[in-house]
Order: structure tokens, then C-alpha cells, then sequence
């Protein structure tokens, strides 16, 4: 049954949430706010800067400008904003008349714009924190600790996106009772139009690694892992990395080095719509990533895609990656790419291609826009003292 956005209530009865995102604001993220509820007035502020178009999304989209936007651009201009700081421009009129702003993340600086101005505008401050390294004062910079200190002062409610990024603001000095763990969800309708497989017409197994093309995504450990089955006599793959970044280069220069230049296509960015049909094609997704300093994986919502459109998920054991999958995923340890070859091997690899996998089914609902929806809704009610429906 699809899932349906919420009916109009009159304008007079409805609550106004501003949604804060920076530059990347992204329409993945941000349809669940489509299910919120129509007693909740919704907008985000979007700058002509914004990384992504987020026209598809029905509710208000506010244009302003940001501090970085009056700097030219270049490499040089990027160095100066990050010198001065970005900011919203004109914020305080943005936000004048709000019930509830909701923002991201600690140490951001529209989260800091926000918490600074809370208590002249009178709006209840939530926080999504997908983060799940706990970086204190020692790994922030000078700014950073400032912007952290004064938004964990300031903030009413913090949406956790997994158990492992509400440990973290455990650590970081947050009362766990201003703590909720509420996963993001994904379109579940949209992508499973994938679990009807459409593998490739040569009979060969397709497998899927999207993500950044950064060296921190893994995907030069599965190109590793493909040339080493190869060596097994496995001449029946085929490689697709989707995604856009600096390690392009290298990437292309792994697959040519390990004689896969034949085997590995590079689709680049694939628009959130057309992603159906690429797990269409796919035996398995891939998400190989290794933690660095300054990162670890998240709450990958590729891997909720892939388990809407039935296709085998094949991960890493990092970050809040076992959390997300469950038992709805095979693991490897991070950085092993001999092991992921076996994993592969005696995973979906032996199966036919293009077979599936129905994950829980309890998960997957957690995991829709509709039931995301349902948790954003009950937590504003909460903080301006509505009563809501159990979700």
C-alpha cells in the first residue's frame, strides 16, 4: 500500500517546524518531513548554494543566503568561509514566529546559529545526530568546541539516528532523557520495484557499491576482492560503482591494474528516482567501508534500499553498519578484502543472479518515510506538550 503524505488542516491550528541543513539540504533525507503531519507547517531554508535540487519536496522551501555565497568562489574563497565561518543571512527574520527549529549535529554552524538564537525567539531547539564518534573538546578545533558547548546548552531534544550515535552523545555530556533514537527512513514503495530482478542479460552476477569515491567508502577493497575471485576462475562478475569524488582517479587506475577494465563500470551520481532500477540489476550491495579518524560509517540508507528491494546486503562490520542491518546482512571485518571475497563467494554469489532476500519485515517498516514520519510528528508533540498517537 503506498505510502500516503497527510491531509491539510487549517492554517490557524498548525505548528511551524523550520528544518536547518546548511548547504545539504537533499531530498533523501528530507521527504519523511512529507508525513510529519498536516498540523505541522514545514519549510527548510534552502541557499542558492545548496549542494542538491530539493524543488520535489512539498512543503515550503525558503530561499536565503549565506556568508559564503558573498565570497568569491574558487579555492580561495572556499578558504576564506572557512576562515570566517559560514552563516545564514538574516536568520533571526527566518526563523521569528517558529514553534520548533530542527537542526544537525553538534558541532555545525547552523546548529549554532540556532542555539544562539533560541532564547530570543522562543522556539524549541531538536537535533538530529547521525554522528557516532564521540569527539569531546579534544578533536574539535577552537570554533567546533564553541559551536558544540553552546548547542548542547541549547537543545531540547536530540534524535539519534542509531543506538550507536545516542551512545556518542552520552559521552559527549548529553542527558540520555534528551535522547531519542529515531532511524531515518527511505520511499520502501519506491524501491521495491527492484525485488522483481532484471540481472544482466549476459547471465553474469552484478554487484553494487554506491557511495562517495572516497577512500574511506571501500571500494578499492571490493575491486580487490573481485580481482581475487577472478583468480578463482570466477569470470561471471560484472562491478557498478555509483557515486562521485576525488578518488575517481584512482579508483579507475585499481580496476585497470588489477584487469578489470572490463569487468568494473563507473555510473557516477544516479539520481535518488533512478536508483530502483539499478538494484534492479544487482546480485548483492557492497558497502565496504573502513573507519578513519574523523569518521565511521553511519546509518547507511543505502543498505535500507537495498533490503527494500530484497537485494543481499554484503558489509562491513563498522560503524553503525551490524545496527542497521541485523540479521538482514552478511558481515566481513572492516579492511579485509580477502574476506569479503569469501563472503561474496558463499553469499549471494551462490545463488543465481539476481536472487533475493526478504529482510524482517518489522525492520523494514522502522525504516519507512511513513513510520519516520509518525517519530518526528510524536516528538514535537512532546516538546510543545501535544498529545500524540503511540508510534
Amino acid at each position: 500500500m503506498p505510502e500516503a503524505a497527510s491531509p491539510a488542516v487549517p492554517s490557524e491550528t498548525r505548528r511551524r517546524v523550520v528544518l536547518l541543513r546548511g548547504n545539504a539540504a537533499n531530498v533523501p533525507e528530507l521527504q519523511a518531513w512529507e508525513h510529519v503531519g498536516g498540523d505541522y507547517d514545514v519549510s527548510v531554508l534552502v541557499p542558492g548554494s545548496n549542494d542538491r535540487d530539493v524543488s520535489a519536496l512539498s512543503f515550503g522551501q525558503v530561499p536565503v543566503q549565506t556568508v559564503g555565497e558573498r565570497i568569491p568562489g574558487g579555492r580561495l574563497g572556499g578558504l576564506a568561509t572557512r576562515v570566517v565561518g559560514d552563516r545564514y543571512l538574516g536568520l533571526e527574520e527566518r526563523l521569528r514566529g517558529a514553534d520548533v527549529v530542527h537542526a544537525a549535529e553538534l558541532s555545525f554552524w547552523f546548529s549554532w546559529q540556532a542555539a544562539k538564537l533560541k532564547q530570543q525567539l522562543g522556539y524549541k531547539l531538536a537535533l538530529t545526530v547521525w554522528e557516532t564518534l564521540p569527539f569531546v573538546e579534544a578533536y574539535r578545533n577552537v570554533r567546533t568546541r564553541r559551536y558544540r558547548r553552546d548547542v548542547i546548552a541549547a537543545t531540547d531534544l536530540y534524535l539519534a539516528t542509531t543506538e550507536r550515535a545516542r551512545d556518542a552523545l552520552v559521552l559527549e555530556g548529553v542527558a540520555p532523557e534528551r535522547i531519542e533514537v529515531a532511524p531515518p527512513g527511505i520511499s520502501v514503495d519506491r524501491f521495491a520495484a527492484a525485488r522483481v530482478a532484471a540481472p544482466p542479460a549476459d547471465g553474469r552476477h552484478l554487484i553494487l557499491s554506491t557511495g562517495r569515491l572516497v577512500w574511506e567508502k571501500g571500494h578499492q577493497d571490493l575491486l580487490r576482492a573481485v580481482a581475487l575471485l577472478r583468480s578463482r576462475g570466477r569470470d561471471d562478475l560484472r562491478v557498478m560503482i555509483c557515486g562521485v569524488g576525488p578518488e575517481e582517479r584512482r579508483l579507475r587506475g585499481v580496476a585497470h591494474d588489477l584487469g578489470l577494465d572490463d569487468v568494473v563500470e563507473f555510473r557516477g551520481y544516479i539520481d535518488n528516482d533512478e536508483m530502483p532500477s539499478v538494484y534492479a540489476q544487482a546480485s548483492c550491495l557492497v558497502l565496504a567501508s573502513i573507519a578513519i579518524r574523523y569518521w565511521e560509517e553511519q546509518f547507511g540508507l543505502v543498505l535500507a534500499e537495498a533490503m527494500a528491494a530484497h537485494v543481499p546486503v554484503v558489509a562491513a562490520a563498522s560503524g553503525a553498519i551490524p545496527e542497521v542491518v541485523g540479521d538482514d546482512g552478511l558481515l566481513f571485518s572492516s579492511g579485509d578484502w580477502v574476506g569479503l571475497a569469501d563472503t561474496l563467494a558463499r553469499g549471494p554469489l551462490a545463488a543465481s543472479p539476481g536472487t533475493r532476500r526478504a529482510p524482517d519485515a518489522a525492520r523494514m517498516a522502522r525504516y519507512s518515510h511513513a513510520a519516520q514520519g509518525a517519530r518526528l510528528r510524536a516528538a514535537y508533540d512532546g516538546l510543545l506538550g501535544r498529545r500524540s498517537a503511540s508510534v
